[in-house]
């Protein structure tokens, strides 16, 4: 069973058994841009993804003053 990775309006299918950062590659996303939460907790792009697990990029806003 593949897990679903949920990028803004987009839910995409991975293998079970990759971690976050090589989903990410693989779905051509920095893994820099984005902070990845499963169950409403934050995770490190070196978790492995499970079966069925549902995981959601939080776009990583950035600025300042100048």
């Amino acid at each position: 069973m593949p897990a679903k990775i949920q990028y803004r309006d987009q839910i995409f299918d991975v293998r079970s058994g990759m971690t976050v950062r090589a989903a990410l590659q693989k779905l051509e996303i920095s893994p820099e841009s984005v902070l990845a939460t499963r169950k409403s907790e934050l995770i490190t792009d070196d978790e492995i993804l499970q079966d069925d697990d549902h995981v959601r990029l939080i776009p990583v806003i950035s600025g300042g003053q100048r």
